[in-house]
């Protein structure tokens, strides 16, 4: 390994560290987790011979699918396959998967070769997705299908449960943002109200309120994705509280006109 390398310092260490004991990894055995964060470039400029992650990356790419698919049947046993299709491709695209990446922090950890290094590799959106499904292969291979299968509903979860399809560029706070400014001329305001679980396993309890308005609760393995689906269960609320307004409007205006 070269030593100039940026891989190996302790800041990457400690947080591999942490995502391995997320992941349910044992502190003596880290299986084929360390190979998922070596990109071809790094090998293809290592010292010795090593592997890279593409064959984990194929792997988990298969895995990925089939979760996906099968949690998307088991939460909407009536939506059509078309739309089924669209709603499993929008949750595996490369952006989705990368932003997955990024709320791991995998980029942190990605080893690369020099010439990715310094063309920002570690932000590319190709290259964290890749290594979100090598990460699943890995897992898949080391701790078995329901390791694999738990860190994805972790990060997708609510997706796999939402009735609408989410597109792939969706960004819940963005959207939460855009219609409190709209609708009430103020933007949301996020709060830790908690924190459960030892250190390398830690939820985070976000509340998201408007005007001291309280719109929704919500929790996440990181403040940034408990914020996110705070505030798309308050999207849902809204769209909720919307609907009943609406009927209950044309409700009275039957009455006024003294419609049966």
């Amino acid at each position: 390994m070269k030593p100039d390398h940026p891989w190996g310092r302790s800041g990457n260490r400690d947080l591999f560290a942490e995502l391995a004991a997320r992941l349910g990894y044992s502190a003596d055995f880290r299986g084929q987790l360390d190979v998922a964060f070596n990109h071809k470039s790094f090998a293809n400029e290592a010292l010795e011979s090593i592997d890279h992650n593409e064959r984990l990356e194929f792997l988990g790419d298969a895995v990925v699918d089939l979760v996906v698919a099968e949690h998307l049947m088991r939460n909407h046993p009536r939506m059509p396959e078309g739309q089924l299709s669209r709603h499993r491709a929008a949750i595996v695209s490369t952006k989705s998967l990368a932003a997955a990446a990024e709320e791991l922090r995998l980029g942190e950890m990605l080893r690369l070769g020099r010439g990715e290094q310094r063309s920002g590799g570690r932000r590319k959106s190709s290259l964290l997705a890749d290594v979100f499904e090598a990460v699943v292969g890995a897992v898949y291979l080391d701790l078995g299908m329901q390791k694999a299968e738990n860190l994805l509903l972790d990060v997708f979860g609510e997706r796999l449960r939402a009735a609408t399809i989410v597109a792939e560029d969706a960004d819940y706070k963005t959207a939460l943002q855009e219609w409190t400014q709209s609708q009430l001329q103020s933007t949301p305001v996020y709060r830790v109200i908690g924190e459960t679980g030892p250190d390398h396993q830690k939820v985070f309890h976000v509340e998201v309120s408007v005007q001291g308005r309280r719109l929704a609760q919500a929790k996440g393995r990181s403040k940034k994705l408990a914020e996110r689906s705070a505030a798309h269960k308050a999207l849902l609320n809204e769209q909720k509280v919307k609907t009943v307004s609406t009927t209950e409007g044309h409700v009275g205006d039957r009455e006024e006109r003294g419609s049966p």
